[in-house]
């Protein structure tokens, strides 16, 4: 049973008067009592285990991780872009190209996504007061709800700390003293953060070794050491300081080395478990389109989204221009694969067709698009068993983490341990899977990789695109390694030789070549590998052919100057939005970060 897409969330009301740092002064003034007292709902299980449902409930609001966070989050890099980067001025692609501001009218609202995170927050923090306080933890279904409470906060400070750097730390209630707080350092949440789940690991089961942890939608311990491998890469990586400088954390207990050692650690012992297993590249995104939330299987933890929440296809899927049998919206495409990315493949990597899509459906009909413009293939209406009828969402879960993250992560820390040898049999687990029918091809791989750390560290680079191109994942990984500047640069420089043929691009055809397969609705394209020509592709005898272009009459701006319009490195974090400035009581400010 798919249990978050079918609770009904029975928020009690101390979660209700939970409100976020600019509201909560209300509270102060008049204090109100819960239906129940805290003391009877967190020491009873059926009770405190409502509290999770209000955290997620905050993840879901209009615009928080639902149409904003998940959406605008991660765009635009090397391996995603927004599909209206060339409209510069657009407050939504203000917020991808690296020139948004404070005023920003897609997030300078009251109700947005640093207030829902706060809010989620506050809630979690009660939750975690009220279980230490009055809970007994040696009843498992009481630690099993402290555990997913302290992993669902450390969740929403990750990316927080990732889309504005230092923030504000609420590690406890809103009181009267800690109203309006300023930014702390983004160190000092890190350490708390890596405390928390290593604490959160002895109080939650692995998948499917209690009823609690059967389903995708509830926290286990796979999903906490794989978070806690994630912060610690984050916490010992590179980023965007005060001062505009560019550089790892200076407190020795951060130092990379002791946070290599925590991902090794974090990422064995869910490896070692065998709790979680592969499933085919496909498979992953067909299950989680067919709501399999079953855990023990790739997906370590999902953010569940009833039917009318959510706007992963919505946003990020391939796109219909109209409503038909597959989809009651004309929805899809906000985001899409950089289109270099297509080009960065093997061909005989399995992985290709399911990340880039060509094409969107027209009348039911696939039909190319142009060069500019892809879809994730990883989320897609037509694999849905149910027809989408809401206007705004389409219910499917967020894919937080998977396991191939883990292992990647394993062999990342591995080889800056221990060098390329050691680290080699978790890198080659993820090419297997890649190439399941050409093992000569991983072979050659696999020796040239590890010739060396570098290659090998350069190899890690390379598969985390390949892997999770559409997953939002790649410019936090950019960050941390400081490749950001060197990457983009890098895309703008391909998006070039791309578009006039140039470089490993000068032998690809002007044009593709089209037609509609015998099942009516599927396109078959010639002219997107390399290898082909315009002359193949006109002895085919396509009926229809169109140029293969990023360049139209209208634009403004090339697509490769709209990447990115200021130094990548100058805006790594957003602004804290005006609306938030201003309730802050001169608390909070964006100097040195903006």
């Amino acid at each position: 049973m798919n249990y978050m897409k079918t609770i009904f969330f029975n928020i009690s009301i101390f979660l209700i008067i939970s409100v976020l740092a600019i509201s909560c002064k209300k509270i102060l003034d008049t204090p109100a009592k819960s239906a129940m007292d805290e003391s009877v709902i967190f020491s009873t299980p059926g009770l405190a285990k409502d509290a999770i449902a209000g955290v997620i409930q905050s993840f879901a609001e209009t615009n928080s991780y639902r149409g904003r966070y998940l959406v605008f989050y991660g765009i635009n890099t090397d391996c995603e872009v927004n599909n209206s980067l060339k409209s510069i001025t657009d407050e939504k692609s203000l917020l991808s190209n690296y020139n948004t501001n404070v005023n920003n009218s897609q997030m300078n609202t009251s109700n947005n996504a640093w207030a829902k995170f706060y809010e989620g927050i506050e809630r979690a923090n009660l939750a975690i007061r009220g279980i230490r306080t009055y809970g007994d933890l040696n009843n498992t279904e009481l630690r099993q709800i402290l555990g997913e409470m302290l992993t669902l906060r450390a969740v929403i400070y990750n990316d927080l700390l990732k889309a504005w750097g230092d923030v504000p730390a609420r590690f406890e209630p809103v009181n009267s003293e800690t109203i309006y707080l300023p930014r702390s350092d983004r160190d000092v949440i890190y350490k708390q953060l890596l405390a928390d789940l290593e604490e959160a690991a002895t109080l939650v089961a692995w998948p499917n070794e209690t009823s609690a942890t059967q389903s995708t939608e509830r926290i286990n311990k796979a999903f906490v050491k794989g978070l806690r491998a994630r912060l610690a890469l984050a916490a010992g990586g590179y980023g965007q300081r005060a001062n505009f400088e560019i550089r790892r954390s200076n407190d020795p207990d951060l130092a990379p080395e002791k946070m290599y050692a925590i991902v090794k650690q974090e990422c064995l012992d869910v490896i070692n478990s065998g709790t979680c297993k592969l499933e085919t590249f496909e498979g992953v995104f067909k299950s989680l389109h067919n709501e399999n939330t079953k855990a023990g299987l790739e997906s370590l933890w999902e953010i569940p989204f009833s039917e009318g929440r959510g706007r992963v296809i919505f946003d990020l899927g391939v796109k219909h221009t109209n409503v038909d049998k597959y989809t009651g919206q004309n929805r899809g495409g906000t985001n899409g694969p950089n289109p270099i990315m297509w080009y960065e493949y093997d061909k005989d990597d399995v992985r290709r067709d399911v990340t880039c899509v060509p094409y969107e459906w027209t009348n039911g009909v696939q039909v190319p698009t142009a060069l500019g413009r892809w879809y994730f293939g990883k989320y897609r209406y037509e694999w849905l068993p149910r027809r989408v009828t809401s206007t705004n969402d389409d219910g499917l879960n967020w894919l937080y983490m998977r396991y191939s993250d883990v292992i990647l992560m394993a062999a990342e820390a591995i080889n800056e341990l221990e060098g390329p040898a050691a680290a080699a049999p978790y890198l080659k687990m993820i090419r297997d899977r890649a190439f399941p029918n050409n093992p000569a091809k991983v072979a050659t791989f696999m020796s040239q990789v590890t010739a060396c750390k570098q290659a090998f560290f350069n190899a890690i680079v390379d598969e985390r695109a390949l892997e999770f191109t559409g997953e939002m994942l790649r410019k936090s990984d950019l960050i941390r390694w400081n490749l950001l500047n060197t990457k983009l640069a890098e895309a703008k420089t391909k998006l070039q030789q791309l578009e006039s043929r140039q470089g490993k691009y000068a032998n690809l055809p002007q044009k593709i070549y089209y037609t509609t397969a015998a099942d009516n609705e599927s396109v078959i394209i010639y002219g997107l590998n390399f290898g082909d020509t315009d002359l193949g592709g006109a002895a085919l005898g396509y009926p229809n052919s169109k140029s293969w272009t990023m360049v139209s009459s209208g634009d403004n701006v090339t697509y490769w100057d709209a990447l990115y319009v200021k130094e990548p490195n100058k805006q790594q974090f957003w602004p804290i939005w005006q609306v938030f400035l201003d309730a802050s009581n001169g608390k909070l400010n964006n100097d040195g970060y903006f």
